[in-house]
């Protein structure tokens, strides 16, 4: 616990990236979103399955540019079309070397970590930019939380055969722990909006935890133990950043449909 602890503390300063923002926001996403991916297509190497890493690459760059061109919403859907073209074709031209699942796996890699990712710099594009700090925190809390909560009282495990160390009393102590640091941070920083920093602690929670569950499920059934070495006590980029992947897009629909 103690190396785990200690890691996450060296982690600390890539907030300042966060509260700088703008381009060198969206560069930092764009290569934590590609060292997620050779991570996502390592694990399923290890079926034997190949995701191509310079398609992955490739979309991932055009689309952060789009988002710096503040343009992602006219390219997305082009974006995806070619995406998919693209990778069945490779996988066609390449008959004898290629894996039926490897245009899908090269496909599903873009979409859940590079196009998940970049719903963090939409939210500082937003009328509300407070909240691209409340999805971290809730993501980072509930992580923080839900570990401590089952370490000390986790006795009834939650999904033993997804994430066997995950228990009940983790996940209720992660989504307590995620609407007070909510409720306080928004109390601080945009009290107007504390009721809705309440809901989104609670709901964002679930959806940390949705994401963490994921990252689990794809490491059991590709039979790896960690994403990566990258983070020491935490594993890979994935390891640590899964949970974000679902909650930053929640927050950011959320603020559109719900805050306006």
């Amino acid at each position: 616990m103690k190396k785990r602890v200690i890691s996450g503390l060296i982690m600390l300063p890539l907030l300042a990236v966060v509260y700088v923002g703008g381009d060198l926001l969206l560069l930092c996403l764009m290569a934590v979103s590609i060292i997620g991916l050779k991570e996502f297509y390592g694990a399923f190497n290890e079926l034997s399955v190949k995701g191509n890493m310079y398609i992955g690459t490739g979309f991932t760059l055009l689309l952060y540019l789009s988002l710096a061109m503040n343009r992602i919403e006219d390219f997305l859907l082009p974006m995806l079309f070619a995406m998919i073209f693209i990778s069945f074709a490779t996988s066609i031209i390449s008959y004898d070397k290629s894996h039926i699942w490897d245009p899908l796996v090269t496909i599903t890699g873009v979409v859940y970590i590079s196009f998940l990712s970049i719903h963090l710099g939409l939210l500082q594009m937003t009328e509300a930019p407070v909240l691209i700090w409340l999805s971290i925190l809730t993501a980072f809390g509930t992580d923080i939380f839900a570990f401590f909560s089952g370490y000390f009282f986790g006795k009834h495990k939650l999904l033993p055969k997804v994430s066997p160390k995950k228990t009940v009393e983790g996940s209720l102590g992660g989504i307590v722990g995620s609407i007070l640091l909510s409720a306080v941070f928004m109390a601080i920083f945009s009290p107007e909006l504390i009721v809705h920093g309440l809901i989104i602690g609670a709901v964002g929670s679930f959806f940390a935890q949705a994401g963490d569950l994921t990252a689990s499920f794809i490491k059991r059934k590709t039979g790896i133990k960690d994403f990566g070495t990258l983070i020491p006590g935490h594993g890979g980029v994935l390891d640590r950043f899964d949970s974000i992947l679902f909650t930053a897009p929640f927050v950011y629909y959320y603020s559109i449909f719900i805050l306006g």
